[in-house]
């Protein structure tokens, strides 16, 4: 007798029991395979139930909660408590696999007597039965799961919310277990200190992190006091209670504040801050120049507002927070002895993190040297506008040719349409541009010398 190969004897072994199935069909059999198929059915939808409640990300919750039905508030509901609604779905769905698994073994060993095969049997109770639950059970669920999560878990809400009442014990014994682990876990977690912080952006360069600037101030943010960047009484705009309401716009409009402080005899003796705002009602603006007093002697000592005192000391973080709480932007910095030692705002905090703030009507300090009448030397980083004040003219025509630039280093880079060199000389109509210094991302300083010594009108 010819032994068979053996591929041919599993095929041939399939094929006979195949036969004797159909032969052998039975009620009990039939009734445990549609126990298989409904169970996972079951499987497929609870599977899916956990990718689909926990995609529903925060603007899904918002429109569910708007729609105000009874399946939006109880996957609201359920969603309120994730860790017992996990432990319900992993344990509903444990429980389902494992039933699949003890109905399709006494199918395999008690009706159809598979057991007699050992391969044939390994096969079915392993091959067949995993590919199965994986399939039908897991991958299919949660695949239609992830592009529809709201209508999956609106059909799954009820059933979820039934079995989270009916394993209510089991689940809590779940979460409680696993609170457990994770509370000895989150101890052994190793937070990073400020000065580890620090340490690893000054390791950093410029040109692996642009945002270097903003973290550091981010990092020192906490360990910053008051002191350090208050602006001193030296430099302190502030106005004497007796000062006339004529004499006050002056001030005003010299000093482009809009809150001030208001002291009585020194400025040890801070009386209140002056908002300008509180003015504008007694005040014509005929036009941007030109501000017409309606009333003569306006009572604006009744207007200043408590002042906000604040020791020099102080966490600025600490301030900051006091600041959005008591909805203000200014407060007086005073020393150990109650004397005034300057005021800082809320512009002074934030430039602590983002760098300086400046507006239309701030006056910055002009950093450049005058070689003579011709020759200058300036910081790339200069605006062009501040170049036309320091040259004295009027800039239409670097205006005309600036493109997008706003520096005097864009600017060249903008004439050349890349990164010049050192020393490298550019000419724009009698101007002549050299790059002092620079590298491969920026020009650093320029010398500008005018060719003609008629400047330009």
């Amino acid at each position: 007798m010819e032994v068979l190969k053996s591929g041919d004897w599993i095929i041939h072994s399939l094929l006979f029991t195949e036969i004797g199935f159909f032969q052998g069909l039975t009620l009990e059999i039939a009734c445990s395979l549609l126990a298989i198929g409904v169970l996972l059915i079951c499987s497929a939808f609870i599977s899916g139930s956990e990718v689909a409640f926990f995609s529903i990300d925060p603007s899904e919750k918002k429109l569910l909660n708007e729609k105000d039905s009874g399946n939006s508030r109880l996957i609201l509901k359920l969603l309120a408590n994730p860790k017992k609604l996990l432990a319900t779905i992993l344990i509903s769905n444990n429980f389902i696999n494992v039933a699949i698994v003890i109905i399709s073994t006494y199918i395999n060993v008690n009706l159809l007597s598979f057991s007699e095969n050992p391969l044939l049997s390994f096969f079915i109770q392993v091959v067949v039965v995993t590919f199965l639950i994986l399939l039908f059970g897991e991958i299919i669920p949660k695949v239609y799961a992830t592009h529809n999560p709201i209508r999956l878990a609106e059909v799954t809400s009820y059933p979820i919310s039934f079995l989270g009442k009916l394993l209510s014990p089991i689940s809590l014994l779940l979460i409680s277990s696993t609170s457990f682990i994770h509370d000895k876990i989150k101890q052994k977690k190793h937070n990073i200190s400020v000065d580890e912080l620090a340490d690893a952006l000054d390791l950093t360069s410029e040109d692996e992190l642009e945002e270097e600037d903003i973290l550091k101030g981010i990092v020192k943010f906490g360990s910053t006091d008051v002191k350090q960047i208050m602006k001193p009484r030296t430099d302190v705009t502030a106005i004497e209670h007796n000062t006339s309401f004529q004499d006050l716009i002056k001030i005003i409009l010299d000093c482009g504040y809009s809150r001030i402080p208001v002291y009585e005899d020194t400025f040890d003796k801070i009386l209140g801050i002056l908002y300008i705002k509180d003015l504008l009602p007694h005040l014509e603006f005929k036009s941007k120049a030109n501000i017409v007093v309606s009333e003569p002697d306006v009572p604006w000592k009744p207007m200043i507002r408590p002042p906000f005192f604040v020791p020099e000391n102080k966490k600025i973080d600490d301030l900051l927070q006091e600041f959005q709480d008591k909805k203000i932007h200014l407060a007086v910095v005073v020393d150990e002895y109650g004397g005034t030692s300057g005021i800082v705002t809320l512009e002074d905090i934030i430039e602590e993190i983002v760098g300086e703030i400046s507006d239309e009507y701030d006056v910055d300090e002009l950093i450049y040297s005058k070689l003579d009448s011709n020759n200058y030397v300036m910081d790339g980083k200069t605006a062009l506008n501040d170049l036309y004040r320091i040259l004295d003219i009027d800039g239409s025509s670097f205006e005309k040719a600036k493109g997008e630039s706003d520096s005097l280093a864009g600017f060249i880079i903008e004439l050349e349409g890349r990164i010049p060199v050192k020393n490298e000389k550019i000419t724009f109509e009698k101007y002549l541009l050299t790059v002092e210094s620079a590298d491969k991302r920026k020009v650093k300083r320029v010398k500008v010398t005018i060719i003609d010594d008629k400047k330009e009108v």
